[in-house]
């Protein structure tokens, strides 16, 4: 039993060495007798299927060409947060096998069959950036053509690794590579060519692209470099498949809603600063945002800033910085109808250049015996004195001092109340002029990236 078992492993050892040796393979041509009735090709090709666990190559220092192209038929999805794009692709790889060759004419005009590939010899051709168990279906067949061409398409599921930059969502463009390189053969064995050109593949792909969802396939380029690991070289091709996100799904759902709430905050400058539906008004609007802000949290990527999240919190910074504005107006005007302050000098000498920029700010008297010769428009008291009451009148009214101060301490309060105002006034237009500049350049931004 063990010189049996001896024999065969010592013609296993023979049988290997012949395979491997350079030159010493040798092709052959398929007798067809009978072929393709009662299932005959398939014993034909015995011979052939005994030689799948080696490389079917007459001389073992000549490497084998394969020829790879690929449709990609669907993009899945693009995980932004695990750095993920998943697509789903046919793969195809075409080479030779000199072992295999017949004559058509003999065959029944058979020209091309169909072989389990579980009987051939396959390339060990893999995506350098799969993240993924492979789900290739069994029992796939391949094609085998009278001159030993074998033709082997299969669907993948490819859940590759993609360095994605989402600082432009929903406007973004993504670059992915698809690096097809053998895993055990180096240069010397197995060479990669192209089945296709890569804009064949490209327009293949656009034609028939299924899924109208999120994102669309912008186009595909290629480079060839070697990869060298340790002292081995290796033959690699690498795809750049460029995607682009479209972004009207994300435009009606966040950036629309986003700039009528904002230009209705806008808006409510147009109520008046001492209203007491004011306040509330943009309370509730603020409150609505950010129950907006909360239900959109899904559809905002879960990892990064991107710019649209710039943009809400711009917004919302608004929004809030108008309720302070309008807090501060208020209060400032019922301090100012009770007892109004003194309008400081550089506040009087911004709110003169804001209210009437062609007029210079009036030289300021110094004065010590009098309070008012800070306040703007104030009449001199000459002026004043043909105003005052009479002396029939002083003598009816009483006092003539104590009257003159009365309407002079009046005076100067109407005055402050006036200028502060004003300066509410000027406060909601500068702010309401804020707001157009940040809804007008956000509309522009939004239009260069879309048509960018």
């Amino acid at each position: 039993m063990d010189r049996s078992w001896f024999r065969r492993e010592r013609l296993y050892f023979f049988l290997v060495l012949s395979l491997l040796l350079p030159g010493r393979g040798s092709t052959f041509t398929i007798n067809c007798t009978g072929f393709g009735q009662n299932g005959k090709y398939m014993t034909a090709l015995d011979s052939v299927f005994e030689r799948k666990a080696f490389r079917p190559a007459i001389n073992f220092s000549i490497p084998t060409i394969v020829n790879i192209s690929f449709t990609a038929s669907a993009i899945l999805d693009v995980d932004e947060q695990l750095q993920l794009l998943s697509s789903f692709l046919w793969l195809e790889m075409v080479w030779d096998n000199p072992f295999i060759s017949w004559n058509p004419e003999e065959c029944e005009g058979i020209s091309k069959i169909s072989v389990a590939t579980k009987n051939l010899w396959l390339p060990d051709i893999f995506i350098t950036e799969f993240m993924d168990v492979d789900k290739t279906p069994k029992g796939l067949k391949a094609f085998i053509s009278n001159e030993g061409r074998i033709r082997y398409k299969k669907p993948m599921k490819v859940v590759s690794i993609c360095n994605l930059n989402i600082f432009y969502f929903p406007f973004d463009q993504q670059n992915c590579t698809l690096t097809f390189s053998s895993f055990l053969y180096t240069v010397e064995y197995i060479s990669l060519g192209m089945e296709n050109e890569v804009w064949e593949i490209a327009h293949t792909s656009q034609d028939i692209i299924q899924t109208h969802g999120e994102w669309e396939l912008l186009g595909i380029n290629k480079a060839t470099p070697k990869k060298s690991v340790g002292t081995n070289l290796y033959d690699q091709i690498i795809f750049y498949v460029a995607i682009r996100r479209r972004p009207k799904f994300y435009i009606m759902n966040l950036l629309v809603p986003s700039s009528f709430l904002v230009t209705i905050d806008a808006f409510s400058f147009y109520l008046p600063a001492g209203s007491k539906d004011r306040a509330p008004f943009k309370i509730t609007l603020l409150l609505g945002y950010n129950v907006f802000l909360l239900m959109m949290n899904d559809l905002l990527p879960a990892s990064g800033t991107p710019l649209i999240s710039v943009y809400f919190a711009l917004c919302l910074s608004l929004m809030v910085l108008s309720l302070l504005e309008t807090i501060f107006i208020s209060y400032l005007l019922d301090l100012a109808t009770t007892q109004p302050p003194p309008m400081p000098r550089w506040l009087h000498f911004l709110l003169l250049h804001c209210t009437s920029p062609r007029t210079c700010c009036p030289a300021v008297p110094q004065k010590r015996n009098t309070g008012l010769d800070h306040l703007p428009g104030m009449k001199e008291p000459m002026e004043l004195a043909g105003k005052l009451p009479g002396p029939r009148e002083t003598k009816l009214n009483g006092c003539p001092g104590s009257t003159r101060a009365q309407q002079e301490d009046k005076a100067q309060k109407q005055h402050l109340v006036s200028l502060w105002v004003q300066f509410s006034h000027m406060m909601d237009t500068l702010l309401f002029c804020l707001y157009l500049i940040f809804l007008a350049t956000s509309i522009v931004t939004v239009i260069i990236l879309w048509n960018t």
